[in-house]
């Protein structure tokens, strides 16, 4: 069997051949297709991509985008690791590539309708600044401009109703995890600790399972209240987990050792393996959770027993994965982040 550095590197060649073009076959620009070059449209007709065209009426998943950006930079991140700086400054050619095709197609512009959205692309936009210091000794200045409208943009999403919170849209009826997260790990990247906070307490107090020890969806605002949406998805778990190992108090790393023990009860099957296939948004899931995972597995903060289980539920995961071909691009990036992060976890 190939190693995991083998399959995740496979696992981007695949991604970006199946489902990377230039925009519009704009030079300078990169975007991954929502799917593999022909799909069957719910009419039963075939639609398809031509020469890096994308047909003007292609669904956009914009925190797809996202996640591939963050995958190119753990690519990137991976061959300065091993020494190879050519390959290096390729994958961050592609990077500010593709966050050029994101601005692009999003209509010229970062911000969003949806916070959650904003705040996993301002994430991965905080990577690539770092990324781009590495290797060309510089910040990328798309990427800074992205990080400093994005926050922009979350700060403004937050207030004092149901006592505090992001909201997940602009309709601004939701407060829920999965802007909550996101938001609470790059604020706390920022360097803006008390944000951070703010956000991570007030999802323990609102959102927080005691009994399952796990983070439930959302607060929707009602005419009479307020509705607990209490659903519980593997990747709410991740950013809490990243946001509590990049505070790090003692109360922080020991709650994230009970959010990795209540996930591997809970969320993966008695083989330690996660859901993967939750179809559209969804096969992003399990690769969301173990790029946090892995940070577990490497922080030497964490007792022995947590960081074994994030790193048996990361390789079981992986292990799964092998054999897959994915026809959506949310599924091919979450292979390969999977992959990714297991590589990360193999020199533990």
């Amino acid at each position: 069997m190939k190693s995991m550095k083998e399959l995740a590197r496979a696992a981007a060649e695949d991604t970006h051949a199946r489902f990377g073009h230039r925009l519009f076959g704009l030079p300078g620009t990169w975007i991954g297709r929502p799917y593999s070059l022909r799909h069957q449209l719910h009419d039963g007709s075939m639609l398809s991509d031509i020469n890096g065209f994308s047909h003007p009426f292609a669904e956009w998943n914009y925190w797809w985008q996202a996640h591939y950006l963050d995958a190119i930079i753990d690519d990137g991140l991976a061959y300065l690791a091993d020494g190879d700086r050519g390959a290096a400054q390729n994958e961050l050619r592609r990077a500010k590539d593709l966050l050029a095709g994101i601005r692009v197609r999003n209509f010229g512009v970062f911000p969003n309708y949806f916070f959650d959205d904003m705040a996993w692309l301002a994430l991965a936009c905080q990577r690539l600044v770092g990324f781009s210091r590495q290797v060309e000794g510089r910040s990328h200045r798309g990427a800074k401009q992205a990080v400093t409208t994005l926050r922009k943009q979350l700060e403004g999403g937050i207030d004092d109703v149901l006592d505090g919170g992001l909201y997940w849209s602009r309709k601004r009826d939701f407060k829920n995890v999965p802007a909550n997260a996101p938001a609470a790990l790059f604020f706390a990247r920022s360097g803006d600790r008390d944000q951070s906070r703010k956000l991570l307490d007030w999802m323990r107090t609102k959102l927080f399972s005691g009994h399952q020890g796990l983070y439930l969806d959302g607060l929707r605002i009602t005419s009479s209240g307020h509705k607990m949406e209490e659903a519980l998805y593997t990747y709410n778990q991740g950013p809490i987990l990243g946001a509590l190992l990049e505070l790090g108090t003692a109360v922080d790393l020991d709650h994230a050792g009970t959010l990795v023990r209540a996930t591997r009860r809970h969320l993966a099957d008695e083989a330690g393996i996660l859901p993967v296939n939750g179809g559209g948004d969804g096969n992003l899931f399990a690769g969301i959770l173990c790029r946090y995972l892995a940070l577990c597995v490497n922080d030497e903060r964490l007792d022995h027993e947590v960081r074994d289980m994030a790193q048996q539920m990361i390789s079981s995961t992986a292990g799964s994965l092998v054999d897959d071909e994915p026809r959506r691009l949310s599924a091919a990036v979450q292979r390969w982040m999977v992959f990714s992060a297991a590589d990360r976890c193999d020199s533990k």
